[in-house]
């Protein structure tokens, strides 16, 4: 699939996309989908190492306060242009994030391009990385560029992706803005079989979900939370094919999917010979607002990914979604330590990461 055709937050823009936009907008609400989630920091060594080059080494607000202070005015800039030319930009961005992070931490070993001829894949030719849309990785690198003219080999692409994905939460409208600590290097290595192990599926069971979130360093509450970001964007018809016609091998659709919203996807998704390019937004009403009307979908049994739809059905996860349900404020506050955490998942620091000047290659 064409990286150009996205999903967690997919791009959209193809007429059969706005022909299931306005299918589904005259039926009911809809949420879901993004991005997903992520995890602990790895606390400093106190070692002799540590304390040679203690600056360097940690994640903090003012990292870079001497070397490119105006770091997050540049990328602001470029996210805004983008946001207001390429929408599907903010979304995607976020979902990059996720990505970037549950790999091997948040190192933008996503952002390396394949090796023509090379046998050794990277991340972003995985299958679950193939339908990134092309938009996030353009924004990444012309946030990057900006960057580059102004404090050239200073920062690294994996903060200029975690900078970038804050903005576009808070560019949203009524999404929150939060601060981001600094200071990450990027990965030396790109490596496609660590994908498949960390990140989720579309038939993860709620369980799995916890696990995977538990070995992140990210909570209950962290998988919750950060699943509410679904409430922005679109998902390409192959996300949630299996609810439609096939569930969990029954050859039935999910008996919990609203019965108007399987009418609805059906009509736009065939079980044979669809179009690639149909996306559905998470949430119909407001597919470009970040609030927490996700939420109140699963509730009504209209989440559109069944992953998202499980966190209300699971004993362990319903008291957290209707608890972020009735208190925008409360999801907006979760949702930010989400990210903060997952910020930090295990972040590369001295000779382990480098700087690149291109986000696409390393260095050489």
């Amino acid at each position: 699939m064409n990286p150009k055709r996205s999903l967690f937050f997919s791009s959209l823009v193809s007429p059969m996309g706005a022909l299931l936009y306005l299918l589904l907008l005259s039926f009911f609400f809809v949420s879901s989908l993004v991005p997903t989630p992520q995890a602990l920091a790895l606390g400093t060594n106190a070692n002799a190492t540590r304390r040679r080059a203690p600056v360097h080494h940690d994640l903090s607000l003012d990292f870079y306060s001497k070397t490119c202070p105006q770091v997050d005015q540049i990328i602001s800039s470029v996210t805004a242009a983008r946001y207001r030319d390429s929408p599907t930009s903010g979304p995607a961005t976020i979902r990059l994030f996720f990505h970037d992070c549950f790999v091997e931490g948040c190192d933008a070993s996503i952002l390396i391009a394949p090796t023509p001829g090379s046998t050794n894949k990277v991340e972003r030719e995985m299958e679950e990385n193939k339908n990134l849309a092309a938009e996030a990785f353009d924004t990444v690198n012309m946030a990057k560029a900006a960057v580059e003219n102004k404090c050239p080999g200073v920062v690294s692409c994996a903060d200029v992706l975690a900078i970038a994905a804050r903005d576009f939460v808070h560019l949203q409208a009524g999404g929150p803005y939060y601060t981001v600590k600094k200071g990450r290097k990027d990965s030396k290595v790109s490596l496609g079989g660590k994908v498949h192990p960390n990140l989720p599926r579309t038939n993860s069971t709620v369980a799995e979900l916890v696990r995977l979130f538990s070995s992140k360093g990210l909570s209950p509450l962290d998988l919750v939370a950060l699943s509410g970001a679904h409430t922005i964007g679109f998902s390409h018809c192959d996300q949630f094919a299996s609810r439609l016609y096939d569930f969990r091998g029954t050859k039935r659709p999910d008996p919990a999917m609203d019965a108007r919203l399987l009418k609805a996807l059906r009509m736009s998704c065939p079980q044979f010979g669809g179009n690639a390019d149909v996306v559905a937004p998470c949430y119909v009403q407001t597919p470009f607002q970040f609030d927490h009307a996700y939420y109140a979908n699963l509730e009504t049994n209209l989440g559109l990914l069944a992953t998202d739809q499980a966190l209300f059905f699971d004993p362990r996860t319903r008291p957290l979604v209707q608890d972020l349900g009735r208190d925008k404020a409360r999801f907006f506050q979760a949702f930010v330590a989400g990210m903060e955490k997952m910020g930090q998942i295990r972040v590369k620091k001295g000779k382990r990461g480098e700087i690149r000047k291109d986000c696409t290659k390393h260095l050489t």
